[in-house]
């Protein structure tokens, strides 16, 4: 049984060899959209919009999945030294990436360190804010997805958010990734069971004219935007949340051997154009 549904700003596919998992597959797209709906950037009315307008004024009570990945984000910044950064939305707002939902003019910005837990679910920051999740939820609501099949009987399959994607089960299923050399082909790298990975690649820059989304966190200019790459990034991890988000510093620090890899046993595989 194979279900697709535009979600995440792609396509989320979930897959599974049971018949009558229709009711666990509808489950696993609602927790999916509810992550959506917690996290999103784009949305005003999302914990996170309130977060960033209103944390430094008073405290925020927030969802415990919200909490998950806030401390999540805030572990892998200290041990990528920075290269993984949630906390920049202002300069992604600046280069045009994301919309302009804050007002700019009265204030400058903390960082998702200065955003503290005063109690298991509650928030405050001593200084204004603009996250950014959108390096990481994606693939916290695959983990999230994957959860609620098993919860409801699912015992082996896959959820694939755009090139976000975790298996689960004793079957391995093999793995394929766009061939950077000819992007219109793939190549099969290996297989998974029981875990996660996650791919960036812009194979298609030149021809679509597409822009890069990354932004280096330690660079000076603010605005400034790491080219569009023609090289493919993936890492593999145990659950999606982490090969999400140790991407980005795989592709900012070009190191597959970078210590915070091993922190969070994780793989990472570069394939050069």
């Amino acid at each position: 049984m194979k279900r697709c549904k535009p979600l995440l700003g792609t396509f989320v596919e979930i897959s599974t060899q049971q018949d009558n998992a229709e009711k666990a597959i509808y489950q696993a797209f609602s927790a999916i959209e509810r992550v959506q709906s917690l996290m999103s950037f784009h949305d005003q009315q999302s914990e996170l919009s309130t977060i960033n307008r209103e944390s430094h004024i008073r405290s925020i009570a927030i969802n415990p999945w919200t909490s998950q990945i806030i401390r999540i984000a805030q572990d892998i910044q200290q041990h990528s030294d920075g290269l993984f950064n949630c906390g920049i939305g202002h300069r992604l707002v600046a280069a045009g990436l994301l919309p302009r939902n804050i007002d700019f003019s009265n204030h400058g910005f903390g960082g998702i360190e200065d955003l503290c837990f005063i109690d298991e679910n509650y928030v405050r920051s001593a200084l204004p804010l603009c996250l950014d999740l959108g390096g990481i939820a994606k693939g916290f609501a695959v983990d999230m997805a994957v959860h609620n099949l098993m919860l409801n009987g699912v015992i082996s399959g896959s959820v694939n958010a755009g090139g976000d994607m975790r298996i689960f089960g004793s079957k391995a299923q093999a793995i394929h990734i766009r061939n950077p050399q000819a992007p219109s082909n793939v190549i099969e790298i290996g297989s998974l069971a029981n875990g996660a990975i996650a791919t960036s690649g812009f194979y298609f820059s030149k021809r679509d004219q597409i822009k890069s989304h990354i932004i280096n966190p330690l660079a000076s200019n603010d605005s400034k935007i790491e080219p569009a790459f023609s090289e493919s990034f993936s890492i593999v991890a145990n659950e999606c949340v982490y090969a999400d988000a140790l991407t980005k510093v795989l592709i900012l620090s070009r190191q597959e051997n970078h210590p915070c890899f091993k922190r969070y046993q994780a793989q990472a595989i570069r394939i050069a154009a």
